[in-house]
């Protein structure tokens, strides 16, 4: 029987595989859009060294419309069953919707990546029934709308208040709290500037003590820096990986896996050596 997948089992600068069964994603929609392509990639994210593979249906790029839950559950379903069926790694189902939370946590996903929240009706209600970890993550507005004028008071305090009351509902409504992962939502309703100001302050997210998801993948807050396209942000991403991982987050969630898994080895044996200097 395969076990239960835990995020205390997690240990900190693990990589997270992106598989995105999509047309319009940022950085690989079109990609993966057969069934064995999809599979195949999954294999490899593993053979290289992730330790979770992050699936999901639906672009939430800014200005990305909705697809339907149909849909999405075609394009996803699917990949999880096939992938169940040649490996035990762990899979999370990137989606805000409740079916196909329920579908994916059927066929064999082990844990749900929401960019929502749990807000959806009967969300929540789900993961408290498989009793399954969770990544809540802060997004202000919608994919559609988030980035025409985000505005914060204090976009660190901000985001920390929400991921806090989301947490304190979810553990209220019967999920433990070792099992809620925190994403401060990077790109999501945020400038550049909100965003470096974000990841300048990881380790207030890390010291409560819930493991924290770092999603930077070649997104625009590091084109914006290095004025690449977004097929040419490795080193850039590698970079705002290892920094995540010198704070000991948990998560990082990644297009380039085994480029991200070779950085967070020279992480770690740095880290081992320190351990051993007297």
């Amino acid at each position: 029987m395969r076990q239960r997948f835990s995020l205390q089992s997690v240990v900190p600068a693990t990589v997270m595989g992106i598989l995105n069964v999509t047309p319009d994603s940022f950085a690989d929609g079109g990609k993966y859009d057969s069934l064995s392509m999809a599979v195949n990639s999954a294999m490899q994210m593993e053979a290289s060294g992730a330790g979770i593979i992050d699936i999901g249906g639906e672009s939430t790029r800014p200005g990305a419309a909705t697809v339907s839950e149909a849909e999405e559950l075609m394009r996803v379903i699917p990949v999880i069953e096939q992938i169940r069926k040649q490996s035990d790694i762990p899979i999370s189902i990137d989606t805000s919707k409740t079916e196909v939370m329920r579908t994916a946590l059927d066929v064999g996903a082990d844990m749900i990546n929401d960019v929502n929240a749990l807000q959806a009706e009967g969300a929540i209600e789900v993961a408290v029934e498989y009793q399954v970890p969770v990544c809540l993550m802060h997004m202000q507005g919608t994919p559609r709308d988030m980035q025409l004028q985000p505005s914060y008071q204090d976009v660190v305090d901000d985001v920390m208040e929400f991921l806090q009351k989301r947490t304190d509902t979810c553990v209220a409504s019967g999920l433990k709290i070792e099992e809620i992962a925190l994403d401060p939502g990077f790109g999501f309703g945020k400038n550049t500037a909100q965003n470096y100001q974000l990841f300048a302050s990881l380790s207030r997210f890390v010291k409560t003590n819930q493991p924290v998801l770092v999603g930077v993948s070649r997104k625009s807050m590091l084109g914006a820096v290095v004025d690449k396209q977004v097929d040419l942000r490795l080193a850039a991403s590698i970079a705002a990986a290892t920094m995540a991982a010198e704070l000991n987050v948990h998560l990082l969630r990644v297009h380039d896996v085994e480029e991200t898994v070779d950085a967070m080895k020279i992480v770690n044996a740095v880290r081992e050596a320190k351990s051993q200097i007297k």
